[in-house]
């Protein structure tokens, strides 16, 4: 194999669901223009994770011009979002800190076709934000809660409702609650039973775990998503 050639796992998402993406955070500018390359002269579509404005920046014009890129989640997509059809699954943020790891899980589920819904500045601090849009998120599939600090917001929507919810720890606090563990470890240690829980700021993997539930339920009932009530 040529130093500018990658095994990129083409098939990934017909055999697990969930598609091939690119960690751009630990790769040079020279192996993400590679892949890019390769990418595109194999027409596939690929989601890239990580990869900082600057970097971006540094591309070649031609291959940022074919990118749809996102700044605030770090994200790029060639080839564009799949189809997407009536939202089913429910994006809960504590705080509009948690935003850039919120956005994300929802350019991960785009990726594969999955809309989502945004309910922002729910956090614990002002329940009553959250008790009030309660009945609204129960008419959802799948709940992905975003939440740094002490991460009590997963605890109380494992609480509320009888869908999944897969908490994702953001990396938003201050003192003992930096970095995401004081939330992480919430998360672990909840008394709400059922609750999924991801590592630090891992939209990409809690989308990638809703993706799954859905094409489950897809298969057990095939008119669930044609049927589903857009939000």
């Amino acid at each position: 194999m040529a130093d500018d050639e990658f095994e990129i796992d083409w098939v990934r998402e017909e055999r697990t669901g969930v598609a091939e993406a690119v960690l751009c955070a630990p790769k040079s500018d020279e192996q993400i223009r590679a892949i890019l390359r390769q990418a595109q002269e194999a027409r596939h579509r690929l989601f890239l994770t990580r990869l900082g404005p600057e970097r971006f920046g540094r591309l070649p014009a031609d291959l940022r011009a074919e990118l749809d890129y996102d700044p605030v989640s770090r994200t790029a997509m060639l080839g564009g979002s799949a189809p997407a059809g009536p939202a089913r699954v429910a994006l809960v943020a504590a705080g509009s800190s948690d935003l850039p790891v919120l956005r994300e899980a929802e350019r991960t589920l785009a990726f594969h076709g999955r809309a989502a819904h945004h309910v922002v500045d729910v956090g614990v601090a002002g329940l009553h934000r959250l008790l009030r849009r309660i009945d609204e998120l129960r008419g959802f599939d799948v709940i992905l809660a975003f939440a740094g600090m002490e991460g009590a917001l997963f605890t109380v929507l494992g609480g509320l409702v009888d869908v999944p919810v897969i908490a994702v720890p953001t990396s938003v606090g201050l003192g003992v609650g930096q970095g995401g563990r004081v939330a992480l470890q919430s998360a672990l240690s909840s008394c709400a039973p059922g609750i999924t829980v991801v590592n630090i700021d891992n939209g990409f993997g809690a989308a990638c775990a809703a993706v799954k539930l859905l094409n489950l339920a897809d298969r057990a009932h095939p008119l669930r998503g044609v049927r589903a009530t857009a939000h």
